[in-house]
């Protein structure tokens, strides 16, 4: 199953000319590209599939949702080693894209 996973942006850098962001999932901390939502900025929530930032959401929406799939297990299926592979496809594929 995917879902999209609201997280909170920890930090933000640029790498090989892509905003990429540190995004903590209610205690998962992952790699996220911003090129979607290019204007997110640390401290805002934003819903994220495979490794992408989506939307902007609100923080009450973002905890919410977060201690629903935690209580669910939903976060430990989304965030394994699947995910990490797709997200590392989908940021190569934006890169060579913008190439």
């Amino acid at each position: 199953m995917c879902l999209a996973v609201p997280g909170k942006v920890m930090e933000i850098e640029e790498r090989d000319g892509t905003r990429m962001a540190t995004v903590d999932f209610g205690g998962v901390v992952k790699e996220v590209c911003l090129e979607y939502v290019p204007d997110l900025v640390v401290g805002d929530y934003a819903i994220v599939h495979v490794g992408f930032a989506l939307q902007r959401l609100d923080e009450e929406s973002a905890r919410r949702t977060l201690e629903l799939f935690e209580e669910l297990g939903l976060l430990q299926e989304e965030f394994g080693d699947p995910w990490e592979a797709a997200a590392a496809q989908e940021a190569m594929q934006v890169q060579e894209a913008r190439k």
